[in-house]
């Protein structure tokens, strides 16, 4: 099944009366989705679609059937705990990382090591 196929499912299921509709809903253009039975989405329009219908883009893209599929559902909820594996004070290039640079640089760190 391809990405357009299950849009085009899911949104019915989800009572939306035509793929015209979810479109601008998703605030695209009134044809774009049709234009994916043929194209490759750009992964921001493909984002604003799944939030609409209220999936994850792995399950549009058909690597999923979990509809909720959430790869970040496993990394820690609380800041504080993930700031404090990395140190108290973390730098590069001679210049302290913000909190968010932290924490970014920790899940870049756990998508290389499978931890």
């Amino acid at each position: 099944m391809t990405t357009f196929d299950r849009i085009k499912n899911i949104s019915k299921k989800k009572g939306y009366s035509s793929l015209r509709v979810l479109s601008e809903t998703a605030g695209l253009g009134p044809n774009a989705i049709y234009q994916w039975r043929d194209k490759t989405p750009r992964t921001d329009n493909l984002q604003a679609v799944a939030d609409v219908l209220g999936v994850s883009v792995d399950y549009l893209l058909g690597n999923t059937d979990d509809m909720h599929a959430n790869k970040d559902k496993d990394m820690p909820v609380d800041l504080e705990e993930t700031l404090s594996k990395l140190g108290p004070s973390v730098s590069f290039g001679g210049k302290e990382l913000t909190d968010d640079q932290k924490l970014k640089l920790y899940e870049m760190a756990k998508l290389m090591f499978g931890d």
